[in-house]
């Protein structure tokens, strides 16, 4: 099979760049794909190019290195976070209902496993993991940005409507994992989108979902 040049373009990228940034790809691959224990550190550092004594070099231990893939993880987070908040400036609930069909948007028949956060506190039940300390910082922290959008919205009780955001799609991530995501995201986002219709003042703005087939090609 030929390699696509998109494809191409990103592993000479990935190739050339620096040790770090190469055990870290490497890492956050092999951890999401194959799970964190079964990974070891040889499998890290060849997949990275690069050998042990130089991974170790960058991270004192696999724990470490388990951490800093989950940082890595969360500036994506954060860069989504940024970008939604640029395209709906002023527009609180617009912002929300744009970050949920953002993070609905499954990728449907490819390989799925979920929120790799969860996956690493399922397996790392020792609760002073440093990985630990950066999943409860980082899903505390997601809460509390969720609660705010939905108080700016003039939505009612923020925090009841973050809580059932987060749960429902947690448990999305998981039947994905388990059944498959094949008309996840158009189900996931619906009811989510009836979550906030739910948490709507009466008289208060509704939900504009994008235009029909029929209404776009007028």
């Amino acid at each position: 099979m030929i390699a696509s040049p998109a494809k191409a373009a990103a592993e000479r990228h990935v190739s050339s760049a620096p040790p770090r940034e190469r055990i870290l790809a490497a890492a956050r691959e092999l951890f999401y794909r194959r799970g964190i224990h079964v990974v070891g550190v040889d499998a890290i550092a060849e997949a990275a190019g690069t050998n042990k004594m130089t991974l170790y070099r960058h991270f004192a231990s696999k724990d470490v290195l388990i951490a800093a893939c989950l940082r890595e993880l969360t500036r994506e987070f954060d860069v989504a976070w940024e970008t939604i908040a640029a395209a709906h400036a002023g527009d609180p609930r617009d912002q929300l209902l744009a970050w949920l069909r953002h993070v609905c948007d499954f990728k449907e028949h490819e390989a799925e496993r979920g929120c790799g956060l969860a996956n690493a506190a399922v397996e790392l039940p020792d609760k002073d993991h440093p990985a630990r300390q950066v999943i409860r910082e980082v899903k505390s922290a997601h809460r509390e940005r969720l609660v705010g959008l939905c108080r700016d919205a003039g939505l009612v009780d923020p925090e009841g409507l973050a809580d059932e955001t987060l749960l429902l799609w947690e448990g999305a991530r998981v039947t994905a994992q388990s059944v498959g995501s094949e008309g996840l995201s158009a189900r996931l986002t619906g009811m989510l989108e009836a979550l906030v219709a739910a948490h709507t003042p009466h008289g208060g703005r509704a939900i504009q979902g994008p235009p029909a087939a029929s209404d776009a090609a007028r």
